[in-house]
């Protein structure tokens, strides 16, 4: 049985190649710039986000670390909200996680955002990721309108 990785854990699967596939590369500055390239891209139902899973971001057990799972989402849930109160700065809240199946190096994980309800000083978000359609991760939170 062939393995998906090589003797180092790194994904013998050719990665995804976002650009390729439409996507454009967020501009990144703050803390993102630490954990890789994150990519958006307009779909029907409205904005999705993505980033290539490499192998610095595995645990011990070669899947996708949480941690990293929870900052992707907390920054495109973010840029989600912040977009939805036009600009203005926005901080989270509140952010509840549960983890479905794992991502492994090699996936491309893709956010798909939905608002709940937006007010002037609080929005309400849920979001869910995918590899494929295999679903990895959901979360609702809560954002708080800094204001301008």
């Amino acid at each position: 049985m062939p393995q998906d990785t090589d003797s180092t854990g790194a994904s013998r699967r050719p990665a995804f190649d976002p650009i390729a596939a439409g996507w454009q590369e967020l501009p990144e500055r703050g803390f993102p710039v630490h954990v890789g390239t994150f990519y958006v891209k307009q779909a029907e139902a409205g904005w999705r986000y993505g980033f290539v899973a490499e192998p610095r971001h595995a645990n011990v057990g070669g899947v996708v670390h949480g941690g990293m799972l929870m900052t992707f989402m907390d920054d495109m849930l973010g840029v989600t909200v912040w977009q939805a109160v036009e600009r203005q700065p926005v901080s989270t809240i509140q952010l509840n996680s549960g983890f479905v199946s794992p991502a492994r190096p090699g996936d491309f994980v893709e956010c798909v955002p939905e608002l709940q309800r937006v007010t002037r000083s609080v929005v309400f978000i849920r979001g869910e990721l995918f590899v494929g359609g295999r679903l990895v991760m959901s979360a609702d939170g809560v954002w708080k309108v800094l204001g301008k």
